[in-house]
């Protein structure tokens, strides 16, 4: 879990500007920076889920906009911040794109549940947001087909055909129609999902921006990822419907009536910050039709998304089953996946994959396959995130790389699907949860870093130990091989945890895995991918290999609970899906690795020894080291 997730923000910091199409697959527009025009116009949602949009003027700053604020929706600005995602606005709004989502937040953490939420009093809040009834927030020519959705929607309300509630789930969802009646699109407010104060199912109690349903994804912040994920499955790939950010004008949309969750509805316009996604006519879900008839291309296709952007919830019910041939009900069917607000966490979680004990995962990836997941630039990716939703945090930008840099090193060594969705699955054993293979590898790259900081880093109270070294030539030729002979002995690396016995040195390990492949084919081992090392080691100053020993160090089942146990004490301690419903009560689960607290230059050089440990965590793993046996799952997970 990100240290910085219990807090609202982090400092203000520039937003990254759109750099160029990512490898032909990316057909946005290019001329998506903003430029200095004298109006722009933002879209301010506060605390307790109320949204004004505002017309900026060239001389506005943050303090003009908290007293527009003040003015219209009557509520307290004071002690206060503006804020769009990592960024804390200080007074300066240059930054701010046109048509970006903005947040008031609270300065202070401990605030008082038994203070109500403020809402305007009798105030005509349309008559000062200028804004249409429905406005899509994005330049990206992906929205277009998602603009037309919302021409026809706002001609069906203007002719008297309202949206309806979907009462299933955990969350406000609400059906809009067109002009014959037909759902066309589902809308999902952000301050009515699960835990926030305008939840319509009475599952409320926190703020925006606070930790939620999984607590390294915080309440609101949903919908952007809905977005995030259809932008990122291109060209259709996987088959995610239309989906863009909105600010949305309607009647039907429920406000609460202080923090006590009280369901209060009186017909008057509320606006909200939504994710607006195409409706799917479908005949069945994953749970009602049997798996055996899936393609298997297309359970490939939603499993590379799913890995790329670590979905916490693809069960069954997410998985919208088509049929094509109108036949019997086991015809050819189309695969549409739904539902992808709990991806991208803030730190690495367990993963939640339906499709990881079918017999079609177990199929080696199709060349087109292959030559997809080669294309995928996870660099690019997060430049384009951080420019059509500057809302979204670095940290779910890092889950985003590293898991994709996985899944393409993992896919050129040979693994399948399953495979590889196992390796970033955490195992159950009793009431105690272990760390995935993934998190293994993250733990290791991690602790070599640490040890190059620490070997180059001078230390307090060593100066005479450094006078010594600078003095004796012999001493510093006899601590070398000293030095080099610890970390060979010393480094241990356990692949085998999850049921293997083995304890494995890192050297050895690298250099087994050569010497067990001089006896195939061509004495090579499986390529890497080399597009996506390229970039890294482009991005990496070069680094030195040496490290110091890790001492005391055990990768055993004890200390995995020891490192547990620290971090469920911890008010980051994240909430994983543990392939068991959120619905059931269930303990605070594990977070073993944080991405968020390293610098741009530790990321890039944590990247670097992560890659280099991958071969080998793969090679081992084939060689049977990694204990084969079926997972316990412990039920589905969360449904909106």
């Amino acid at each position: 879990m990100s240290p910085e997730l219990g807090k609202p923000v982090h400092n203000q910091m520039a937003v990254a500007t759109f750099k160029g199409p990512l490898n032909g697959e990316y057909h946005g527009k290019k001329t998506l920076e903003r430029k200095n025009s004298g109006k722009r116009r933002v879209f301010v949602q506060t605390e307790s889920g109320s949204v004004l949009g505002i017309e900026l003027d060239r001389g506005d700053n943050v303090h003009t906009v908290k007293r527009k604020l003040r003015l219209a929706l009557d509520v307290p600005t004071d002690e206060s911040s503006l804020v769009c995602g990592d960024m804390v606005l200080k007074n300066d709004l240059s930054i701010v794109r046109n048509d970006s989502p903005l947040l008031l937040t609270r300065n202070f953490l401990h605030r008082s549940l038994s203070t109500p939420c403020l809402s305007p009093t009798g105030k005509d809040l349309q008559q000062r947001d200028q804004s249409g009834p429905i406005e899509v927030l994005g330049y990206s020519d992906q929205f277009s087909r998602t603009k037309q959705l919302v021409v026809d929607i706002v001609k069906a309300i203007r002719n008297g055909i309202d949206p309806v509630p979907v009462y299933g789930g955990l969350g406000g969802a609400y059906y809009f129609r067109n002009c014959s009646g037909e759902n066309i699109a589902i809308v999902k407010p952000t301050d009515e999902e699960p835990y926030a104060p305008n939840n319509p199912k009475g599952f409320v109690g926190k703020v925006l921006g606070q930790p939620g349903l999984k607590r390294s994804v915080r309440v609101g912040e949903t919908g952007f990822r809905e977005v995030a994920a259809f932008l990122l499955d291109y060209n259709n790939f996987a088959n995610v419907p239309d989906t863009a950010l909105v600010k949305i004008t309607h009647s039907v949309f429920n406000v609460n009536d202080g923090v006590k969750g009280n369901v209060h509805r009186n017909g008057k316009q509320a606006s909200k910050i939504a994710s607006l996604q195409q409706f799917i006519p479908h005949d069945f879900d994953a749970s009602d039709h049997g798996t055996s008839s899936f393609p298997v291309a297309a359970v490939h296709r939603i499993g590379i998304l799913d890995i790329r952007i670590l979905n916490t919830d693809r069960h069954a019910g997410n998985l919208l089953v088509r049929k094509l041939d109108g036949g019997g009900r086991f015809g050819r069917v189309e695969l549409v996946p739904i539902d992808h607000g709990l991806c991208l966490p803030e730190s690495l979680e367990d993963p939640y994959f339906e499709w990881i004990h079918w017999p079609q995962a177990s199929i080696p990836f199709s060349d087109d396959e292959l030559a997809y997941i080669n294309k995928l630039d996870p660099f690019k990716d997060s430049d384009m995130l951080r420019m059509e939703l500057p809302m979204i945090r670095e940290a779910c930008l890092r889950v985003l790389v590293l898991c994709t840099i996985f899944l393409k090193e993992a896919a050129a060594f040979g693994l399948c699907l399953s495979e590889i969705g196992e390796m970033m699955s955490r195992e159950y054993r009793g009431h105690e949860e272990e760390p995935s293979e993934l998190e293994i590898i993250c733990i290791e790259a991690k602790t070599l870093l640490d040890e190059e900081i620490s070997y180059f880093e001078p230390k307090a109270g060593r100066e005479e130990f450094q006078f010594e070294l600078d003095c004796g030539k012999e001493e510093e030729l006899d601590l070398a091989p000293t030095t080099e002979e610890k970390m060979k002995t010393e480094r241990t690396f356990r692949f085998g945890s999850k049921g293997g016995n083995g304890r494995y040195l890192l050297s050895k390990l690298e250099e087994s895995v050569e010497e067990g492949m001089e006896g195939h084919e061509g004495n090579e081992l499986p390529p890497r991918s080399d597009d996506c090392v390229s970039v890294v080691q482009d991005r990496i100053p070069n680094v030195s290999k040496l490290s110091t020993s890790l001492k005391n160090i055990s990768f055993g089942e004890k200390s995995w609970r020891h490192l547990g146990s620290m971090q469920k004490n911890g008010y980051l301690a994240g909430t994983s899906s543990g392939n068991r419903s959120v619905n059931e009560q269930r303990p605070m689960s594990s977070n073993f690795v944080i991405l968020a607290d390293m610098n741009e230059e530790e990321w890039m050089r944590f990247l670097e020894n992560f890659q280099r440990l991958l071969r080998p965590a793969f090679a081992n793993r084939n060689a049977g080291n990694v204990g084969q046996r079926q997972r316990q799952r412990l039920g589905t997970s969360c449904q909106f």
